[in-house]
């Protein structure tokens, strides 16, 4: 591999521009090529982001012994897919969230990648910003204490298309899946930096899910996670109702408010939470600078574990994904029991 990583982005969409926009604002990476359903779409997004070559199918797009690795940004449903031929080609492999609808869909994709020895992180990309490795380093060192409660919110509200993927079951629609995934997956590292791991798995999951009447998906969910450790975290997400999107973490000397945990300074610049400690009678202000683009960073990290050697990428292990999907399995099985 050269010095710089060479990405290829499968899929055109919304989020695989924020990838390109980032990537061409990293240290390690750069867009070689991008693959879509449709030469014209292919050759279009390859002109806005300079792209030297773009393909038709996706399928062509792994033949390119250029890509190293590949940027998957299809539809919720097609990602397993993708990853599984992605390995099969010899691509590492970022794969946008949730990295399929269920576990056993993840567990698919973690095997396949392991079968042919290629790297696989799921982009969640907050946990590669410094405002999450200060918000842990602030948990671990013990600032607020013994950790109890942790509360976190994904949530926006989307017109009603019956045709949207938001809205379509087939299409992984619902909050949970789409954006509910933030909010567990924060709960569980926090929860894991408390006890010192890299991250905990709840021992339990409970919850209430509002479905919409017509196409079934979660609109608006909420569920509280237990610990073995003790500690209890509420989450809730939802597709028809705005949130206010934020992370608290409640200790026995103290709480932390992180007010933009998930999308944290998308094209660098200044990123602030508050530390309140029991001792003191005036909030802390936490401010965290960066030069770098949100998905930057995401793309520095991947290429950083490929160049090291390393068998996942520290910010979002496998097994945290693993983990991850089946903490959402949990919360999903609560529109059964609603």
């Amino acid at each position: 591999m050269s010095n710089r990583l060479n990405w290829g982005i499968i899929a055109t969409g919304v989020i695989a521009r924020a990838f390109a926009r980032g990537v061409a604002h990293s240290r390690n990476g750069r867009i070689v090529a991008v693959g879509s359903r449709s030469e014209e779409t292919a050759h279009a997004f390859a002109r806005e982001f300079h792209v030297s070559r773009a393909y038709g199918s996706y399928e062509a797009l792994l033949t390119d012994p250029e890509v190293h690795a590949v940027y998957i940004a299809t539809p919720h449903p097609q990602h397993v897919e993708w990853v599984v031929k992605a390995a099969q080609a010899g691509k590492h492999v970022l794969c946008e969230k949730p990295i399929g609808l269920t576990l056993a869909e993840a567990v698919t994709a973690v095997q396949a990648c392991r079968a042919h020895n290629v790297l696989l992180m799921e982009a969640f990309m907050y946990r590669c910003h410094p405002q999450t490795a200060k918000v842990v380093e602030l948990v671990r060192s013990g600032a607020i204490g013994r950790v109890r409660l942790i509360q976190a919110a994904f949530g926006y509200s989307a017109k009603f298309d019956a045709k949207n993927r938001f809205f379509s079951r087939e299409l992984g629609g619902g909050g949970i899946l789409d954006v509910g995934c933030y909010p567990v997956s924060f709960s569980r590292l926090i929860a894991g930096a408390a006890i010192g791991e890299a991250f905990a798995e709840p021992v339990a999951v409970s919850g209430a899910v509002e479905l919409h009447p017509e196409t079934g998906v979660d609109i608006c969910a909420a569920a509280t996670l237990k610990f073995a450790s003790g500690i209890v975290a509420q989450v809730s997400t939802s597709i028809a109702v705005t949130q206010d999107n934020s992370a608290r973490v409640y200790g026995s000397e103290g709480w932390l408010h992180v007010p933009e945990p998930w999308i944290p300074a998308r094209e660098s610049g200044a990123v602030k939470f508050v530390l309140h400690r029991a001792a003191s009678s005036a909030p802390e202000e936490i401010v965290v600078k960066t030069d770098e683009w949100l998905y930057g960073i995401e793309a520095d990290a991947f290429a950083t574990a490929l160049t090291a050697g390393q068998r996942d990428v520290p910010p979002m292990s496998t097994a945290d994904t693993l983990g991850n999907m089946a903490a959402l399995d949990a919360w999903r099985g609560c529109e059964v029991r609603s």
